[in-house]
């Protein structure tokens, strides 16, 4: 994902040959190497998942994402979260 091209990024986690979190660490390893001497743009990852027990939404955000969506996942809940992260 090059800065400039996406605004925002929604990443399933459960993919079948790279993982969400694993896509989301090489992102922002990738978003790191550009600085040149200031600050990089850091493109909004929003996870998507089924999953939704105790800890995992905090895993999602340690592991470079920046926000969470459950499925089944909702219209609403779409528009929410792209405004959120729209307007930063």
């Amino acid at each position: 994902a090059s800065p400039g091209l996406y605004h925002m990024i929604f990443m399933d986690v459960q993919m079948p040959e790279m993982d969400g979190i694993e896509a989301t660490k090489d992102i922002r390893k990738r978003e790191g190497r550009r600085e040149h001497g200031k600050k990089p743009e850091r493109l909004p990852i929003v996870a998507m998942t089924a999953h939704a027990m105790k800890g995992d939404r905090e895993r999602r955000i340690e592991a470079g994402m920046d926000d969470y969506l459950t499925k089944p996942i909702k219209k609403e809940s779409v528009i929410e979260i792209v405004y959120k992260w729209s307007i930063k």
